[in-house]
């Protein structure tokens, strides 16, 4: 299963028009949530700009500041992940660089493990969407607007049926949807 999660405005971005998006840092219980989401991951698929906002809880000891984020750490670290870039000629942590196409890789990350794979990076994501490989939208909607920016979502030539899975409002009002892609059986 292939899903795509991060933390949205209520308008739907997931950074404003400077690439900002320190709104969106979560709270102690969204952090313990993640640490469980976490846990169900057997690959992660993402693009340059998530890659190098998440290698410091690879390579900065300085982040493992608590059992929640040791946790978080060593289960980050541990997951394999591949990095689509065209300007990062190597790696670091337990990652590679893709060296096939989208729908290639996904196949071959969501065979490689009996877990959840994760796709993450807007522009990356919205390939996947296009192709119609993602079977799971998880978002993590912040209370306020931020009127433009990177969209979660991109723009799509055809509606895509959502079923809604599960919702979880956090204690500072920050709501959690977990939808399942109804994908076409007759395509």
């Amino acid at each position: 299963m292939l899903i795509y999660s991060m933390s949205v405005s209520v308008d739907g971005f997931i950074a404003d028009r400077d690439g900002g998006f320190d709104w969106s840092v979560p709270s102690d219980e969204q952090f313990l949530f993640h640490v469980a989401e976490v846990r169900e991951l057997g690959g992660i698929l993402c693009g340059r700009k998530l890659y190098e906002t998440m290698l410091p809880w690879e390579t900065d000891a300085s982040l493992r500041d608590g059992e929640p984020a040791i946790a978080f750490a060593d289960q980050w670290s541990a997951i394999p992940k591949v990095v689509f870039s065209r300007t990062l000629d190597r790696v670091e942590g337990n990652a590679r660089l893709a060296d096939a196409s989208v729908p290639e890789e996904v196949a071959a990350a969501v065979a490689a493990t009996d877990k959840h794979v994760e796709i993450g990076g807007a522009g990356l994501a919205a390939t996947a969407i296009e192709l119609g490989l993602v079977d799971e939208l998880r978002m993590f909607r912040n209370p306020v607007a931020v009127g433009g920016g990177t969209p979660f979502l991109p723009p799509i030539a055809r509606p895509i049926e959502l079923k809604l899975l599960e919702t979880r409002t956090f204690a500072d009002r920050v709501v959690y949807e977990r939808y399942r892609v109804v994908h076409d059986s007759s395509s």
